[in-house]
């Protein structure tokens, strides 16, 4: 498995503004951290949930048709470039009045299933990384799980940072927007050099 483009793609998707991080910093910065915590349980599990169905998901392609490899990989690797440059050009959504209703477990799990970025966060990392190199249930669950702790300590770095991070994201945007993006390209690039 190319390691270093696995990791760099989870932590990017991880850690770049979604619906996920904005929710959290917004309920964390209205409610506090301790409070947004229930969102973000949710936000983990149902990312676990995505996980894990990717897997499977993937997995039975694989079995059932040998060369969807090839073409999963390519598909991978353009989800990549296009979430790069999409980070890179795109600017993140207003921060929206929330209430406290919202702030829950379910909404933070519910949440995923219609957040297309954690969709294609588990199809893309488990089709292009791991189903290539492992099959085993356990190590299918082992990914998923690890997706799903990335997933949580991107979403509470962006609920205890809340208002600073928000403050230090909008000064310099657009730099860390451009760092990001080229860690996707790379992490694309790695997908065909490999």
């Amino acid at each position: 498995m190319p390691l270093v483009p696995f990791l760099l793609y989870v932590f990017v998707t991880s850690f770049t503004p979604g619906p996920n991080n904005m929710m959290a910093m917004a309920y964390a910065n209205k409610y506090g951290f301790r409070k947004s915590l229930r969102f973000i349980f949710g936000v983990t599990a149902g990312i676990a949930v995505i996980s894990l169905l990717s897997s499977y998901f993937n997995l039975f392609l694989y079995s059932f048709i040998p060369k969807i490899k090839v073409v999963m990989s390519i598909l991978g690797g353009l989800y990549l470039v296009y979430l790069a440059m999409r980070i890179m050009m795109n600017n993140p959504g207003g921060k929206e009045g929330h209430n406290e209703k919202s702030n829950s477990f379910l909404t933070g799990f519910l949440l995923q299933f219609v957040n297309p970025k954690v969709m294609l966060y588990g199809i893309t990392a488990i089709s292009t990384f791991v189903i290539p190199f492992y099959h085993s249930n356990s190590s299918l669950v082992l990914f998923s799980l690890f997706l799903a702790f990335a997933g949580f300590l991107g979403t509470a770095c962006w609920a205890i940072f809340g208002a600073i991070f928000q403050k230090i994201l909008s000064k310099y945007e657009r730099a860390f927007r451009i760092f990001m993006g080229l860690l996707l390209l790379y992490s694309a690039v790695s997908i065909f050099v490999e």
